[in-house]
C-alpha cells in the first residue's frame, strides 16, 4: 500500500507499507520559504532531490535522518528500489536551465515516477526504456519553468501511466507565475476533478483499464 500526499510545487511524501513488517517514508523535492509557500512538517527515510534549485532542495526542512539521493543512479534503501534517470530542465539539452533527474520508485509491487522540473517536450527512447510501465506519474504542468499542459499531455501519452498526478502549477501565495491546473485538465478532456487530501493506492486496486487523473490538495 502507498499513501501519497502533496505539499505544493513538486514536493510529495509517499509512505509505503505492507501492513506487516515493512514501511518507508519517501519525500521528494522539498522547497524553501522563498517560494511563498510553507513547507509542512515532513519526515523521511529517503529524500529525493531532482535538481539543485531552492524550490526543490530544502533538505534541512525535512525531519529524521533520511538517505539523500540527488542524482542519477540505482539505489535500494529499506526495500525501496529507486532509479534516477538523467533529464533536462529545458528543451535545449540543458543549455538554459541545466540538468534534472527523473526518479522511478518501486515499492509494494507498484511503480511511481516523478518527473521533477522536466523541460523536455518529449522523452527520449532511452529514458522511456528505463521508465517502462508506470502505475503513478507525477508530472509538472504549469509551464514557464517546466513543460506546460500541452507538452504534459504528449509525455503522458508516451508513458501511459495508470494514474496521473499534476504538480508544479499555480497556487495561492506561490511567488512563481504558473499556469492553473484547470488548463491541464481541459487539455486532458476533463472539465473538473475534485481535489482530494491524500491518494491511497494498492497494487490490487490500480485502474485496470484507462487512466485516472488525481488532483491533490496541498
Amino acid at each position: 500500500m502507498a499513501k501519497i500526499s502533496w505539499a505544493g510545487q513538486s514536493c510529495f511524501q509517499i509512505s509505503v507499507s505492507n501492513s506487516r513488517d515493512h514501511s518507508a517514508d519517501i519525500v521528494i523535492d522539498p522547497y524553501d520559504e522563498a517560494t511563498g509557500l510553507k513547507l509542512p512538517n515532513l519526515s523521511a527515510d529517503i529524500l529525493l532531490v531532482t535538481h539543485d534549485h531552492h524550490d526543490h532542495n530544502n533538505v534541512k526542512g525535512i525531519k529524521g535522518e533520511p538517505f539523500i539521493i540527488d542524482g542519477p543512479g540505482e539505489y535500494e534503501v529499506k526495500e525501496v528500489f529507486i532509479q534516477g534517470i538523467p533529464a533536462f530542465h529545458d528543451d535545449k539539452q540543458g543549455k538554459e536551465k541545466g540538468q534534472n533527474t527523473i526518479y522511478v520508485i518501486e515499492a509494494e509491487g507498484m511503480k511511481f515516477c516523478h518527473l521533477g522540473d522536466l523541460g523536455q517536450k518529449q522523452l527520449a527512447d532511452e529514458q522511456l526504456e528505463k521508465i517502462e510501465a508506470v502505475d503513478v506519474l507525477m508530472i509538472p504542468v504549469g509551464g514557464e519553468f517546466t513543460i506546460d499542459s500541452v507538452s504534459a499531455q504528449k509525455i503522458i501519452s508516451q508513458i501511459e501511466p495508470k494514474i496521473v498526478i499534476p504538480m508544479h502549477y499555480a497556487l495561492p501565495n506561490l511567488k512563481e507565475k504558473l499556469e492553473d491546473v484547470s488548463k491541464f485538465l481541459k487539455s486532458m478532456g476533463k472539465n473538473s476533478v475534485t481535489p482530494i487530501d491524500k491518494l491511497v493506492v494498492k497494487s490490487s486496486t490500480l485502474p485496470s483499464d484507462g487512466m485516472e487523473i488525481v488532483v491533490l490538495q496541498p
